[in-house]
């Protein structure tokens, strides 16, 4: 049938049935809006001016951060003393230092000193943490609340309470001794390692439990009756199902936990000052001991780059971590 002339097009006709409108005309229809031909509003791109918006945060970095451990390497490689000539006169000496350290066996010593107690520290705290983080999601209300105030309480303890508290405890005639009915021993000095590890320890759970507290909060409920609907037993509804979830919140605590038990310096200060002897003189307590008994502040400053060194290199594991689990 032919159109008369002036008529309408019938349907399906023209462009082909069932097909839409090219761009051109798509642009061109009334009552529409016309299709930007050029960048794409959700395409990736960089905005000068949004530099300025770093400039506070980037100096804050520099000024508080970058410039102090750029500087402390430094004084590491310098004969800088805290009395003495070179007090005033001092200057760069190059690797002396580095000489000096490389055959420092109460370095190595320390060195071993500080990674069993990080070991013993971040395993501590993390299983203690997880174990009553578990318990307290199926404890009854005023044991929820008597025993976790009781850790939290610990855990927002000053550094130097803490150790007060320990070391009466585990000295001659402490608590531990009289519970035990060994009322003249004297724990500290017999194990003194182990026993800061356990201070420790006890200061860092009520950090541990609340994150692993709140992780367990956010594993679906439904993955784990279904489990239980299945017969999985408890132990394989932990190892199959809590645990997983949970590795990205134990990867970052142990992070943490690390860092953090690197910086608690005033509890093994306060606990044994490094001793006896050198039994608990970790990287922190004989950097000290070198830039401020010894008077030696350059090594001690050395010391100090070695010990951020190593907390770079935890870093660096925690991201390595990260991202395999990714």
């Amino acid at each position: 049938m032919t159109a008369r002339p002036g008529a309408p097009a019938p349907a399906g006709t023209g462009a082909g049935a069932g097909e839409a409108p090219g761009p051109a005309a798509a642009a061109q229809a009334p009552g529409r809006p016309a299709v930007p031909q050029g960048l794409r509003r959700d395409a990736e791109r960089f905005q000068w001016g949004s530099l300025a918006l770093l400039v506070p945060s980037a100096a804050l970095l520099a000024v508080l951060f970058i410039i102090p451990v750029v500087y402390a390497f430094y004084l590491g490689f310098t004969n800088l003393q805290l009395v003495g000539i070179h007090a005033v006169d001092w200057h760069f000496t190059g690797a002396e230092n580095l000489r000096r350290l490389a055959g420092d066996q109460v370095f190595r010593y320390s060195m071993e000193l500080t990674l069993a107690f990080i070991a013993g520290s971040v395993a501590g705290v993390v299983i203690i943490g997880l174990a009553l983080a578990m318990l307290m999601q199926t404890a009854l209300a005023p044991v929820r609340i008597v025993a976790g105030g009781i850790v939290i309480v610990a855990w927002m303890m000053p550094a130097i309470t803490a150790g007060m508290t320990w070391y009466a405890s585990t000295t001659a005639g402490g608590t531990f001794g009289t519970l035990l009915g060994l009322a003249n021993s004297d724990f500290l000095h017999r194990e003194p390692l182990l026993i800061v590890t356990l201070a420790n320890i006890w200061s860092q759970t009520g950090f541990a439990m609340m994150v692993f507290g709140a992780a367990l909060r956010n594993i679906p409920r439904d993955l784990l009756e279904s489990a239980q609907i299945e017969n999985a037993s408890r132990p394989q509804r932990f190892a199959r199902i809590t645990l997983p979830l949970l590795r990205p919140t134990i990867v970052t605590t142990v992070l943490l936990i690390t860092l953090i038990s690197l910086a608690n310096f005033g509890l093994i200060y306060v606990m044994t000052q490094g001793g006896p002897g050198n039994a608990t003189d970790i990287l922190p307590l004989y950097s000290y001991q070198q830039a401020f008994q010894f008077d030696n502040l350059a090594y001690g400053a050395l010391i100090g780059n070695a010990l951020v060194i190593l907390c770079a290199i935890f870093g660096a594991i925690y991201v390595r971590a990260s991202r395999s689990r990714a």
